[in-house]
């Protein structure tokens, strides 16, 4: 993959997808390309591929949205898109269950070779096992909250007292079964939020798709909607694929991070390897407002341990924040111990948690 530079996207070692389900990604997007214009199908595999969008379009017309991306997501991941407008995340994402047609690539979800589907078994991908959360709520102004929740399974073909039953507890799960009677215009603009959220979830899909779902919010409401998000994920362990323009959004949510630029990934890693660790100006000039000492962790700033630093002293879970550790640095004169499962696994001393508060990029541990 590169970006329209040239230079090459970025994803570390520590990169890999993490470990979920039978160790196969839930999605994977090999090489996956979206051009418009007429003669989109000749840029493909031609030195054209690699001109960037404005040369492009003045030579042939055509524009690249995505441009040859290739990502896993596994089981129980939240992995978001980030870019600024006009950079290809939510185009890439629509192509993943071909709302729009992709151009060319490799994809499967669940399994599922989505480019070979037809328009039968598409319609049952988006029905059982994906569910999108999109920024306008999309909700029937006519039908109760409850109506509005089980109407994915009234789709599907679902009885009337079993989706009603099942839109019920799924309202709870959500903190909404107060309103179930109360119609969509009653609600503010989180609740109805919420009501999305409930509806997507209700047909217990493998995949959630969130396209910018709270950029309308005010920034209060969409706080706590990310805390909702967290919240489900952690109690039912859903795959999402989460797309916003926001940092500190997406630093919030994501186990890991694709930053895309005219259509390319020019970095995928983790929040710590994107703050701590930028793979060129671009993603630099996008983290350089965001506290390092938030984002990194004891595992990103950790030494070795030295004979004899293994045990004593204070110890700290090797995913404590360096913003979370100064206290304890503070009230010690001896190094800390970073655990994992019960094992000391580096060492931290002030003059590390200093050098990470202080530090640019270049000046980190870059992790063990």
């Amino acid at each position: 993959m590169s970006d329209s530079s040239g230079s090459a996207a970025v994803e570390s070692p520590e990169a890999t997808p993490p470990a979920g389900g039978n160790g196969e990604p839930l999605v994977r997007a090999e090489n996956v390309w979206k051009i418009f214009g007429q003669k989109a199908d000749r840029v493909i595999g031609t030195p054209d591929a690699e001109l960037s969008r404005s040369e492009l379009h003045d030579k042939t017309g055509c524009v690249i949205a995505v441009r040859d991306v290739s990502l896993e997501i596994m089981p129980g991941e939240v992995f978001v898109v980030m870019g600024l407008s006009g950079s290809g995340k939510s185009t890439l994402v629509r192509t993943l269950i071909r709302l729009i047609e992709p151009s060319a690539g490799k994809i499967t979800i669940t399994g599922h070779d989505v480019m070979e589907a037809d328009a039968s078994e598409l319609r049952e991908l988006r029905r059982h096992s994906v569910s999108m959360v999109f920024q306008h709520f999309g909700l029937l102004a006519h039908r109760r909250v409850i109506d509005n929740v089980a109407f994915g399974l009234e789709i599907q073909g679902v009885g009337k007292a079993e989706r009603l039953a099942r839109a019920s507890e799924v309202l709870g799960l959500v903190g909404l079964e107060d309103v179930a009677n109360s119609f969509p215009d009653q609600l503010s603009g989180g609740m109805q939020q919420r009501v999305g959220l409930a509806r997507a979830f209700a047909v217990d899909p493998q995949l959630m798709l969130y396209d910018e779902p709270f950029s309308a919010l005010d920034p209060l409401i969409r706080r706590d909607m990310q805390d909702e998000v967290v919240r489900l994920q952690e109690e039912t362990g859903k795959t999402m694929l989460f797309i916003t323009h926001d940092l500190p959004e997406a630093l919030r949510l994501g186990d890991r991070i694709a930053i895309m630029r005219d259509g390319a990934i020019v970095q995928l890693g983790s929040p710590e390897e994107l703050v701590g660790s930028p793979a060129n100006d671009y993603v630099r000039n996008f983290v350089r407002d965001i506290p390092r000492t938030h984002v990194l962790t004891l595992r990103w700033i950790m030494r070795d341990p030295r004979p004899g630093e293994e045990s004593g002293g204070p110890e700290l879970d090797v995913k404590t924040t360096v913003k979370d550790a100064v206290p304890v640095a503070a009230a010690t004169d001896g190094p800390i111990r970073a655990v994992e499962n019960g094992r000391c696994v580096g060492i931290v001393d002030r003059v590390s948690i200093l050098q990470a508060m202080a530090g640019g990029p270049e000046d980190s541990g870059g992790g063990s």
